[in-house]
């Protein structure tokens, strides 16, 4: 007796075939019986309002709630900044400075926070403890401060 050639897989796309169709015939009858009943939603059934919270709700917002907002208070993209200069001008005292390699650590006045510093960037010989002014800028690995200068 020879074997059904039918394999598993075979079984199972026809399984999905046939309840694809099923399917296809379920929808149609409904949307018959939907037709008979009225037809689809009306628009209104199929509007939907956001209220005062951005809920979707069913029902219209209420005007009493309705807010007034000025065109001048709209802002597109970024707002706008106070552009009052900005003293960028530090004070600090120098904590290390290696002559033979060029480069020391300031101690900013104000923050306390240690500054890389290097010969290029000054004006003069610096030493340890040093009073000087200087100004910040983003190097590679971090804070550096340039046009630095001995305070007298």
């Amino acid at each position: 007796m020879a074997r059904s050639q039918d394999s598993f897989n075979k079984k199972e796309k026809e399984k999905k075939r046939k309840k694809k169709n099923q399917d296809k015939l379920e929808r149609r009858e409904e949307r018959k019986a939907e037709k008979a009943l009225g037809g689809p939603k009306s628009f209104e059934d199929m509007i939907s309002y956001v209220d005062e919270n951005g809920n979707f709700s069913s029902t219209p917002p209420d005007p009493s709630k309705k807010k007034v907002i000025k065109l001048e208070d709209i802002v597109l993209g970024a707002r706008p900044t106070d552009d009052t200069p900005v003293d960028t001008v530090r004070h600090g005292q120098v904590k290390f400075f290696n002559d033979e390699k060029g480069y020391g650590f300031i101690i900013d006045a104000e923050s306390k926070d240690s500054v890389f510093v290097h010969a290029n960037n000054t004006s003069t010989n610096l030493r340890e403890n040093d009073k000087v002014t200087f100004e910040i800028e983003m190097g590679p690995k971090g804070m550096n401060a340039v046009n630095v200068k001995l305070v007298s």
